[in-house]
């Protein structure tokens, strides 16, 4: 990861991304309580990535990666109730929801290949 910088980082750009949607979803919400959570959530995404990426110690950036892990499900619940009490149609839910899955996917991705990678370093 030495070459890596935050900027080029897939699963951050991506949380980034994520953000952007959440935040134009909620543009014109008037329920400013849920309106801050599900923000909120997702910029948790975003920066625990970024927080723990800025430690250089594999085993920081993976207690970050799991928090920003955690939010993705929290944004995840939160779209159910957006869907629920008709923040969102079906389809806004279900394309939201994917993108989701693909960051938190890729974040576990991360956590794989750290973890790996320090079980390697600590046999040799």
């Amino acid at each position: 990861m030495a070459n890596r910088t935050l900027e080029n980082l897939r699963i951050w750009i991506d949380a980034r991304e994520l953000v952007s949607l959440i935040y134009k979803l909620m543009a014109d919400n008037r329920d400013y309580g849920f309106k801050d959570q599900i923000q909120r959530a997702s910029v948790s995404i975003m920066n625990n990535i970024a927080e723990g990426f800025e430690y250089n110690s594999d085993s920081v950036f993976v207690r970050y990666l799991n928090i920003a892990k955690g939010s993705c499900s929290e944004v995840k619940s939160m779209l159910y109730l957006c869907e629920d009490l008709g923040y969102c149609s079906p389809d806004q839910r279900v394309e939201l929801q994917a993108k989701i899955l693909n960051v938190s996917s890729g974040i576990y991705n991360m956590i794989l290949y750290l973890s790996q990678s320090k079980s390697k370093s600590n046999s040799l």
